[in-house]
């Protein structure tokens, strides 16, 4: 049997590279785990930009792009639509699953994000932007059918609230009276460019049952 026997150079060389991954490990792991945010962990998110190279590759042999928006002090894992994968990229399976949302969780998507929108435009004083649950719960129920049971429609609004949690789009901010901070990944998952056309949709939804639901006009 032959025996490979480390030099000291080989020993060098793996220390090197243990302690280079272990420099950003702990960064790839929660970048896994969703966006990284800089006021969650300021540790992780200084390893994350000290070692942008070395994480972009990392990603990389996985089909993953890692995004970083120093604007608004986040970073999160990009998996590109089959259109944009190159030959190789495509024997590499998805990581992320994409899941449809139900039509109370697109509403409250597009409530939080019009909502940050306005935020940005108008408030200079605060930097997170919060929201009370009441005042969602206010426009949240506009788009239901007239005679729905408000007391179920916001029981909808908690459960899909804590759903969006999981997701990293809101982070409640107080339990009484509750609120929500809205987080800014929902505007790389959800840009303007496209809330227009949902808002338009939802809208439209509405109308539609609003008619169903109007008697019959006499002739």
């Amino acid at each position: 049997m032959i025996q490979y026997l480390a030099t000291d150079a080989d020993q060098q060389l793996s220390n090197s590279s243990v302690a280079n991954t272990a420099s950003w490990g702990a960064a790839a792991v929660r970048l896994l785990q969703g966006v990284v945010y800089h006021d969650d962990n300021a540790d992780v998110w200084e390893s994350l930009r000290a070692n942008v190279s070395p994480l972009t590759d990392y990603f990389a042999k996985i089909g993953l792009q890692l995004v970083i928006d120093e604007n608004d002090a986040m970073a999160y894992l990009r998996q590109p639509d089959d259109e944009e994968q190159t030959e190789d990229a495509n024997s590499v399976p998805r990581l992320f699953r994409r899941t449809q949302m139900t039509y109370e969780q697109t509403l409250l998507c597009v409530l939080l994000r019009d909502h940050l929108r306005v935020f940005e435009e108008e408030d200079v004083q605060n930097e997170k932007c919060v929201v009370l649950q009441s005042d969602l719960l206010a426009i949240f129920e506009n788009f239901f059918p007239a005679g729905s049971d408000n007391v179920k429609i916001n029981r909808s609004l908690g459960t899909n609230l804590r759903r969006l949690e999981e997701l990293k789009f809101v982070k409640q901010f107080e339990k009484e009276p509750p609120s929500w901070e809205i987080r800014r990944i929902i505007k790389a998952r959800l840009p303007l460019s496209e809330l227009e056309t949902l808002q338009q949709s939802l809208l439209a939804h509405v109308e539609s049952h609003r008619d169903e639901e109007s008697p019959a006009s006499s002739s």
